[in-house]
């Protein structure tokens, strides 16, 4: 097994998992900390070290709000953590390697983490790529900046550095997958393999990387899951990207609100009262008893440097890589008078996409799917967004609800059709007997073919 690993940076020294045949490396820097002057900028090389680096840890999680002191589903499903270690100093990945040895060129998942862009973190248990790994992969995980530290604009951070001047946790991801690209064969992985995948804000981060022109070359697949979503409104949020300009007046804004009067003064502000400072500053326009108004919050904009567009827009129109693709949603997510607005938004736009592939003479393959068992637990909770997490990753064994085989079975097979879809491009292949698992069709704007996991 691989142990250990030499990275550009230095030697690493990984842990066995709960199964010894996979090797777990937590907690690795992939760029300089994004404190002090490095503060709202783009990710800067990390340094070398001496000796050999103890990757037994997840690094502290980014600056967001404490996890786990609501009462809400997500603290009891796995934001159970109120004292997690959260730091500034938060630019780490952490990789799964089934490897012995490192020419073994193994495929390459790369993951980015949902929450809204304004909370969420790799430690995560339903995150664990041990289940992933096992079935001949490579698992990554990459941590970035969120909220305020991870998307403010200002006219002040425009001029220090125009060619970034946004967009800073989108920046980590990208600095993380390239990490990956030039690192990820010492771990037993092959470079040339690389899809990228995430649920929710992290669907959103895939279809931003996806469409980045930085990463044309990279990207070999992406799953979206709960990502491909429009929300008709009015405010920007991170659905619907504003442009720098915009995003720098909020900035300005946000400034005036916490009374400082430049970038130099606002670097020199503690990370845990900006981040005190900025939930106070998002409850302004708050209502008591109506849903949380997040006109108000920092998310990915249009800088025109890296991130040109609306990404789901790109994405329909093939301005990315010409690669598989799966999309899917959860039935009862983001549910509006009887409408699922996801699974309205991935069907029409995965059709459209399709419909201009033909036209432009693109190869790729959509597969579409909608999660859609029964959740136990007495919140009778349907499937609820982010719920599916379990299944994908394999694992629902660390989960406090009472599911019975039949889940665990789904749970096998949506992890085989994950990573399948890694190895080749095509999510089909056969269930741990050796039996062919149901065909999962590519997406046929004729038929709609969506596949939907059930318990049964």
């Amino acid at each position: 097994m691989i142990r250990e690993a030499v990275t550009e940076n230095g030697k690493v020294r990984g842990l066995p998992s709960a199964d010894p045949r996979v090797t777990a490396f937590k907690g690795i820097p992939f760029a300089a900390p994004p404190v002090g002057k490095n503060r709202w900028r783009a990710p800067q090389p990390c340094e070398d070290w001496e000796g050999t680096y103890l990757a037994y840890e997840f690094a502290p999680i980014s600056i967001q709000d404490q996890p786990g002191v609501g009462d809400d589903v997500y603290c009891k499903e796995w934001h159970v953590d109120p004292d997690i270690p959260m730091d500034e100093d938060c630019l780490y990945l952490n990789v799964w390697t089934p490897a012995k040895r490192t020419d073994e060129k193994l495929p390459v998942l790369v993951w980015f983490f949902g929450g809204g862009f304004q909370w969420g973190y790799t430690a995560e248990m339903e995150f664990d790529g041990e289940r992933l790994a096992r079935r001949g992969i490579v698992v990554v995980s990459v941590n970035y900046r969120l909220a305020l530290m991870g998307f403010l604009a200002h006219p002040e951070i425009t001029k220090e550095n125009p060619d970034a001047p946004a967009n800073f946790g989108l920046l980590d991801q990208q600095a993380g997958l390239h990490w990956v690209y030039r690192n990820i064969a010492a771990f037993g992985g092959d470079p040339e393999k690389i899809t990228i995948a995430g649920q929710s804000a992290g669907g959103g981060s895939t279809m931003q990387q996806l469409t980045c022109p930085e990463n044309y070359d990279i990207v070999k697949g992406a799953v979206i899951m709960s990502g491909m979503i429009r929300i008709d409104n009015d405010s920007a949020d991170i659905f619907n990207p504003i442009n720098l300009s915009q995003a720098e007046k909020k900035g300005e804004e946000f400034f005036e609100y916490i009374g400082v009067k430049s970038l130099e003064e606002a670097r020199q502000i503690d990370a845990f009262k900006l981040r005190d400072l900025y939930g106070k500053y998002c409850e302004g326009k708050n209502e008591p008893g109506m849903p949380p108004d997040m006109s108000m919050r920092m998310f990915p904009i249009t800088d025109g440097k890296h991130y040109l567009g609306d990404p789901l827009q790109r994405i329909v129109d093939g301005e990315c890589p010409d690669v598989p693709i799966i999309s899917g949603y959860t039935h009862d997510e983001f549910t509006f008078g009887g409408v699922n607005v996801v699974e309205k938004t991935v069907k029409g736009n995965v059709s459209e996409a399709v419909k201009l592939d033909k036209a432009a003479g693109r190869n790729r393959n959509f597969y579409c799917y909608c999660f859609d068992p029964d959740i136990p637990g007495e919140d009778n909770p349907g499937t609820f967004h982010s719920v599916d997490l379990w299944f994908w990753f394999e694992s629902i064994n660390k989960c406090w609800r009472p599911f019975k085989g039949r889940h665990f079975d789904l749970a096998r097979q949506m992890a085989n059709y994950f990573a399948n879809f890694v190895k080749t491009g095509n999510p089909n292949g056969k269930d741990s007997d050796g039996t062919d698992m149901p065909e999962w069709q590519a997406y046929d704007p004729a038929k709609e073919n969506v596949i939907t996991f059930t318990a049964e």
